[in-house]
């Protein structure tokens, strides 16, 4: 392996040759920063562009995110998925308008006690826009280090995870720390890829011990993965007679924390769908329904878990609503829905409620469903 001195040179070599020109890399602005490395978090570049564009149009300064309303946040964010992200980044812009007038903190310290602010992510802030000489280690970086050190040991273990940040700062150019993180974070994301290693390309080949051990493919080692349990989930669409739907707010605690959905949950052993679907509702809203038929199932993929969501016709019978496990709730028109944040699952019952209605034009709502 050549010196390690000059890995540095040859990334920032390899970075004035030609970098991605993404907007949050037109300047400094530690914001702008911080926003792009948070929707960024575990979500391609492709998809987060159009988000950040619409974001920083919507809300260009902290003082602007901090005036907002989560439901406003929350809305904007629809689509993107990790909701707690941008609950965090509304209540971190809060507290940066309140306790340092508006302007980013300038050190790893002080941006690590905002919500949701992490030690990567602080180092991508201070090193990028302030050239600070601190790492930032993420899952591109760890990657990258894993094979050019050829480390076998689980990366998923605390002194792993030490030693990472440890060969980090030590291969860390202290001229140029910003653009030695991103141009790590880019060799990640274009060459020195999960299945397909480009190394043929890569300026840290003559660098890289797995490359010439041929263990590339073996790293970084993560520990075996645990069988991702499934549920099944009734959701109710429930309509009153002139035709308006009950939707709920999730509690702000609670996994997809303030967003609004069709209200359902988990069915339980030896329960028909049905039959989950009117003890949720009666458990979260305290009134009584009547189910009908199944409008969709909708399957979808979190993080941790994996969910077949029945989407159920129902009727209002009899209780007034209440917030007894929800945030709130409201009545609404099929033409209102745009107004409010649902996660993706909701999103998809919502297209198949408008496409029933364009089938049945003219006819009243209540006849449809």
């Amino acid at each position: 392996m050549s010196e390690l001195s000059d890995v540095a040179p040859a990334l920032l070599s390899w970075w004035d040759g030609g970098h991605s020109l993404w907007p949050w890399r037109e300047n400094r602005d530690p914001y702008a920063i911080w926003v792009a490395e948070v929707m960024l978090q575990q979500t391609q570049i492709a998809t987060v562009l159009p988000y950040y564009q619409r974001w920083m149009d919507r809300f260009p300064t902290v003082e602007t995110l901090a005036e907002a309303s989560l439901d406003d946040v929350l809305k904007l964010w629809e689509g993107l998925g990790y909701y707690s992200r941008a609950r965090n980044l509304h209540a971190a812009a809060e507290m940066v308008a309140s306790r340092y007038n508006g302007h980013m903190p300038r050190t790893v310290d002080d941006l690590m006690e905002l919500k949701g602010v992490g030690r990567y992510t602080a180092g991508a802030i201070t090193s990028i826009a302030y050239n600070q000489a601190i790492p930032a280690v993420d899952g591109n970086v760890i990657r990258i280090l894993s094979r050019l050190f050829d480390i076998a040991d689980d990366i998923s273990r605390l002194a792993t995870k030490r030693k990472m940040w440890s060969l980090a700062e030590d291969l860390l150019s202290f001229d140029r720390p910003g653009d030695f993180n991103q141009a790590l974070m880019e060799l990640g994301q274009t060459l020195c890829l999960p299945t397909a290693p480009k190394c043929g390309c890569c300026p840290l080949a003559s660098f890289c011990l797995a490359r010439q051990r041929g263990t590339q493919l073996e790293r970084p080692v993560r520990p075996r993965r645990k069988e991702i349990p499934h549920f099944q989930v009734a959701a109710g669409i429930i309509c009153r007679d002139d035709g308006c739907f009950l939707i709920a707010k999730r509690p702000a605690n609670s996994m997809l924390g303030g967003l609004w959905e069709f209200p359902g949950g988990k069915q339980e052993e030896g329960e028909r769908l049905q039959e989950t679907l009117r003890r949720e509702i009666s458990e979260e809203l305290g009134i009584d329904i009547e189910v009908n038929r199944c409008l969709v199932v909708v399957k979808h993929a979190y993080s941790h878990f994996r969910i077949t969501l029945h989407a159920f016709l129902a009727r209002h019978r009899e209780g007034r609503p209440q917030n007894l496990a929800v945030a709130d709730h409201t009545w609404v028109k099929l033409s209102d829905l745009e107004e409010y944040a649902f996660a993706s699952a909701d999103r998809k019952i919502i297209r198949h409620l408008q496409a029933e209605a364009a089938l049945n034009i003219g006819k009243p709502c209540n006849e449809i469903y």
